[in-house]
């Protein structure tokens, strides 16, 4: 697996090889011919490098969905990552401070955390990370929101919009 990845993308289980080759696809139409993408050992879930910044790609897959959504027949979702950490709290605790220093003191932010394949609790990243940020809490309505997706012995993050994350079934019905 990529250990410097920096978007990670959802499709059904069994379907990690087409999806490794859509994202190579829709990376090549965003404008980065020389991206790598890799199965993650995760049934349904693959990872990518790119030279494009993250969430610049997420926009780009997001114009490509509205004129061309057949393009898109294995993605789920696509989230960009920011930073990747060994899952170790840590080094998650020290990522999280420095994605935080973008927040400007109004805004607020909520942790999210995807985990698999890790005997660490929601409650302790929970509890490591919130405590080094200092802006305020809204679980219902965050301008920000801190992604934690454990993948094993990787974690990767980002402090982005909700709306930085595309969720492909979701903007193909709108």
């Amino acid at each position: 697996m990529l250990s410097d990845f920096n978007l990670l993308a959802s499709t059904m289980r069994g379907n990690e090889r087409q999806m490794c080759h859509e994202l190579a696809f829709l990376l090549k139409e965003a404008g980065d011919p020389e991206a790598k993408t890799d199965r993650t050992g995760i049934r349904g879930l693959v990872v990518a490098k790119t030279a494009l910044d993250p969430v610049e790609a997420i926009e780009k897959f997001r114009v490509m969905l509205q004129e061309r959504p057949y393009e898109f027949r294995y993605a789920l979702r696509i989230i960009p990552i920011q930073k990747v950490v060994h899952t170790n709290l840590e080094e998650i605790t020290q990522a999280a401070a420095e994605l935080a220093a973008g927040l400007s003191e109004k805004e607020t932010f909520r942790v999210t955390i995807e985990k698999r394949f890790t005997s660490l609790h929601s409650r302790d990243f929970i509890e490591a990370v919130a405590t080094t940020i200092p802006n305020k809490v809204d679980l219902h309505n965050p301008d920000k929101v801190l992604l934690i997706e454990v993948l094993s012995g990787y974690t990767g993050m980002s402090l982005v919009k909700q709306a930085d994350v595309i969720s492909v079934l979701k903007e193909k019905m709108l």
